[in-house]
């Protein structure tokens, strides 16, 4: 017996009858995407991109865009959270804005704009490559040398000195600055 057709009856519900649930499945999934890839094309959705939210990963004062953030996330394997930064070039410590020095990373990386002077805080007069130290980062410092208000420099080898002399210190064997990593610069 065979079974007479509507002219209500749905493409989807014919389609099952012909070919049984998984072509009726098939046929599902291919519309749907079709759609999907018509919608993305179409004008609105163009312009509802451009107010997509954006990331907010700050260095040095300079917003980073979205697409260096994704790829700095991809080449160190973690997920940077938004936040404002500081990053030093010359020895390759970073820290969240206003505070202490949380780590090291590779040094001489084209990063957000110059390290400020206040990138930790301030209050120490102690000042390594013209960043002034964290009062936390400052007792650290000084459980390992001895460290008078001044200038210092800091290379991403760990190797520390007063501005314009020769090293007085490596403070990577004291810190456990990643030296392998930083001779990699």
């Amino acid at each position: 017996m065979t079974r007479r057709r509507s002219s209500h009856q749905s493409t989807l519900s014919r389609i099952y009858d012909i070919g049984g649930a998984d072509l009726a499945l098939r046929y599902r999934e291919i519309s749907e995407r079709k759609r999907a890839e018509a919608e993305a094309q179409s004008p609105v959705a163009q312009r509802w991109a451009a107010f997509r939210p954006q990331r907010a990963v700050y260095i040095n004062a300079v917003r980073l865009d979205d697409e260096r953030v994704a790829a700095l996330e991809g080449a160190w394997h973690t997920t940077i959270a938004d936040g404002r930064y500081w990053y030093d070039p010359a020895s390759g410590a970073w820290g969240v804005q206003g505070g202490p020095s949380a780590g090291f990373i590779q040094p001489g990386l084209q990063l957000g704009g110059p390290l400020r002077a206040d990138a930790s805080g301030c209050g120490t007069s102690v000042f390594v490559n013209g960043r002034e130290v964290h009062p936390q980062e400052l007792g650290i410092l000084a459980s390992a040398i001895p460290l008078w208000p001044g200038h210092y420099w800091l290379d991403g080898y760990g190797r520390i000195g007063r501005r314009g002399g020769v090293a007085i210190a490596n403070l990577a064997t004291y810190l456990g600055m990643p030296a392998a990593a930083a001779q990699q610069w």
